[in-house]
């Protein structure tokens, strides 16, 4: 029997192998990974999305607005939500993507006295 004859026990392993290869290769696509802090990113964002922030569920939610983040290929969007103030006076500073070192870094939000 040839190895490329079909039903030989090589063509049933190398399909076998290849279609394994080709579910865990879907399995990774839909995964989004973060890029490491401070990592450069060459490709601009694009302009924020304005959201109507939902009533707040309590004086001490602060809106945090979506943005834009990075998976390794192109930028999703990652809808905004409420933040709890941890303390009466603090002020949430939003991330944001800054140009730097020819290209574009997350830089987190935080909260501010």
């Amino acid at each position: 029997m040839k190895m490329s004859e079909p039903g030989s026990a090589l063509t049933r392993r190398g399909f076998a192998s290849a279609f394994a290869l080709l579910v865990a290769a879907g399995a990774l696509a839909g995964c989004v990974v973060a890029p490491r802090r401070g990592a450069v990113v060459a490709v601009r964002p694009p302009p924020p999305r304005y959201e109507a922030p939902p009533p707040p569920p309590s004086e001490r939610m602060v809106w945090d607005p979506g943005r834009w983040q990075w998976d390794g290929h192109d930028y999703r969007w990652v809808p905004g939500h409420y933040v709890e103030r941890p303390y009466r006076d603090a002020r949430w500073e939003p991330g944001h993507w800054a140009e730097r070192n020819g290209g574009w870094v997350w830089v987190e939000g935080h909260w501010e006295r």
